[in-house]
């Protein structure tokens, strides 16, 4: 009997070789990082222990949570050495959220745990084309899964919808200094899912067009559905403008997406948001962050739920430094407004009962370390 080859079994076999290969280079070209990631969260309308609705990372309210702990190690591509990887793992409460609910990817309860398997290569062509393949950091979206990275401690609405990783293969290239593009063949827009042996693509045009100005343009195209007709197939924008200051940094982005479901009767659903992040750094240790957002999902096709929601996140931080290492100590407030005829948030634990309005508090400890050697 012979084995089908399908760009889903190309990407697990190229994660797991990825994991294996330790090119010779540099030794100042390493670079092996962590962190942990603890927290408590306060949700104003119950005592009980609620799960924070339609979210995907920090869903536990009125408990402590051991969020995330993460390390990785990685080796860069260079001109002087061209192979690079990237090896790492995680786990916590934050990637029970990037399961599917089904259509799970065949040894998804071991690749959950993994956070990097790839290999890259400098190819010497042009201004520098930099080939990937593996298990890789998805470049969709202003925030990472990693709330150390993040302006603000819990993600955005836009952010839990995009794709936090993605498995595949593809290409950068740098056009000019100010100028790349890139286009990858990936496994699928949710990583731990498998829905079609048809390939995915995914695709990035970053634009450096003033001081301090930056244009990021995402798009995925690809079958996420058994019927891989091309009328079904999802087509998704994510769209970011960028201007970075001393201590000021602003972000725009929008995203919108469609999909013709069969299941429901070829219904075309459509989706899209938009939030406004940005981050002062005051002086010293503080800084203060602040995102209005607003999340429409009409069918209910990415969040589960018929909905629009509209939030607003502010966040107080304070950060230590060492050598190689931080400790960042956040204190957010965070308002939740969902409406729609299957909106809202749990009242109570037992989930008999919804609001529209949620008020809630975290406070956070965010410990990371990194170092070249």
């Amino acid at each position: 009997m012979k084995t089908r080859i399908t760009p889903t079994r190309i990407a697990i076999t190229l994660l797991l070789i990825s994991g294996s290969v330790s090119p010779l280079a540099h030794s100042n070209d390493w670079q092996v990082g962590g962190a942990i990631d603890l927290s408590y969260a306060n949700a104003f309308q119950s005592d009980d222990q609620l799960s924070f609705r339609s979210k995907a990372t920090t869903m536990r309210l009125n408990e402590f949570s051991p969020n995330m702990g993460m390390f990785y190690l990685q080796k860069l591509a260079s001109e002087n050495s061209r192979w690079g990887m990237e090896i790492g793992g995680h786990a916590g409460y934050d990637t029970d959220g990037q399961i599917p609910a089904n259509d799970r990817l065949p040894g998804y309860s071991i690749l959950r745990y993994l956070s990097r398997a790839n290999v890259s290569y400098l190819a010497p062509v042009g201004n520098g084309l930099r080939l990937t393949a593996g298990l890789m950091n998805s470049f969709f979206g202003f925030e990472t899964l990693y709330a150390k990275d993040n302006f603000n401690y819990s993600r955005s609405w836009l952010s839990d919808y995009l794709p936090y990783f993605l498995i595949g293969m593809g290409g950068q290239y740098a056009i000019n200094p100010n100028l790349s593009a890139s286009l990858y063949l990936v496994s699928s827009y949710d990583y731990l899912a498998y829905r079609s042996d048809q390939p995915k693509y995914a695709g990035q045009v970053a634009w450096n067009f003033g001081p301090g100005w930056k244009l990021t343009q995402n798009v995925f195209a690809g079958p996420e559905q058994q019927q891989t007709d091309i009328a079904n197939w999802r087509y998704f924008s994510n769209s970011i403008v960028q201007w970075s200051g001393q201590k000021l940094t602003v972000a725009l982005a929008y995203d919108v997406g469609t999909e013709r479901v069969v299941q429901d009767a070829n219904k075309q659903a459509l989706w899209m948001g938009s939030a406004l992040f940005s981050r002062w750094h005051i002086d010293g240790p503080w800084s203060v962050a602040l995102r209005p957002e607003i999340y429409w999902d009409g069918d209910g096709r990415l969040s589960g739920n018929q909905q629009l929601i509209k939030a607003v996140t502010a966040t107080l931080e304070y950060k230590i430094r060492w050598d190689s290492a931080s400790l960042a100590l956040r204190s957010e407030y965070r308002y939740d407004d969902s409406s729609g005829s299957q909106g809202g948030f749990f009242k109570y634990g037992n989930h008999d009962e919804l609001i529209a309005g949620q008020h809630s508090v975290f406070l956070s400890c965010l410990f990371g370390f990194e170092r070249s050697f």
